[in-house]
């Protein structure tokens, strides 16, 4: 049986989404992140993972345990 720990991301948007074009207004939305300096705590996934890499210059984020 597979008991693997479940990780998580913890995403801050630190940077404004101002004069950003639409989609990367568009993936932070879809992660949850609404105004500056808000965090969300996402499941480690792929989806989440590539949605990130998308905001990269956007976003802080951290690798965690516990949600």
């Amino acid at each position: 049986v597979n008991m693997q720990k479940k990780k998580y991301l913890k995403i801050k948007l630190v940077r404004s989404l101002i004069g950003r074009p639409k989609k990367h207004q568009l993936v932070a939305r879809g992660l949850g992140l609404k105004k500056l300096n808000s965090e969300v705590i996402r499941e480690d996934c792929p989806e989440i993972r590539g949605m990130v890499r998308k905001i990269s210059h956007l976003v802080k984020v951290e690798e965690i345990e516990q949600p």
